[in-house]
């Protein structure tokens, strides 16, 4: 498990590299690492810049409204929204991990594409509708160095910078007794 970078790090404020070396144990340790990260800290996605790596990919274990549940990842990605005409924007709660325990409302299309390519280096299309395409679209935003506090108004950012300092030392307990029950033997 790795350490979930927090919102104010450099690393989470800037666009990653794109990945260059496909197939490598390197690689693939650091999906496996994500996922279980992102299991521990109970995401629905993970950006490679919240473990403090700065590379252009990302891990999701996420449902759509259907309740189809989405797993896997993808490097390199690049997202397509509807054209404006045709997409909906929905106003739902959207949270972070790292921005511990803070809420807001962020509007968002309810429908993605994502573009990219799995670890092997072969080309992948990832399309999401509802809370699966805010994952998306919140992922993407990670790696072009941006949070969902990007998207708010001041008052908003500032209310949740608020509720993340009254929350974080909580949400960190509920990770580390996670991590705790996972790290045990059988």
């Amino acid at each position: 498990m790795r350490r979930v970078t927090v919102v104010g790090e450099e690393v989470l404020s800037r666009p990653c590299r794109e990945v260059t070396e496909f197939g490598s144990p390197e690689l693939s340790a650091l999906i496996d690492d994500m996922f279980l990260t992102m299991h521990v800290a109970d995401g629905a996605g993970l950006a490679a810049n919240q473990v403090g790596v700065d590379l252009r990919l990302f891990v999701y274990d996420c449902p759509d409204d259907d309740g189809i549940r989405h797993v896997g990842h993808i490097v390199n990605p690049v997202l397509d929204l509807p054209d404006p005409g045709s997409r909906r924007l929905i106003d739902e709660f959207e949270g972070c991990l790292s921005v511990p325990g803070a809420t807001m409302t962020v509007p968002r299309t309810d429908r993605a594409v994502v573009r990219g390519f799995d670890k092997d280096g072969d080309p992948l299309v990832v399309e999401g509708t509802g809370y699966f395409a805010r994952c998306l679209q919140h992922e993407t935003d990670h790696l072009v160095g941006h949070t969902y506090l990007d998207r708010l108004s001041k008052r908003d950012r500032r209310d949740a910078l608020r509720q993340m300092a009254d929350r974080r030392d909580d949400v960190f307990a509920q990770r580390e007794i996670k991590a705790a029950r996972l790290s045990r033997p059988a």
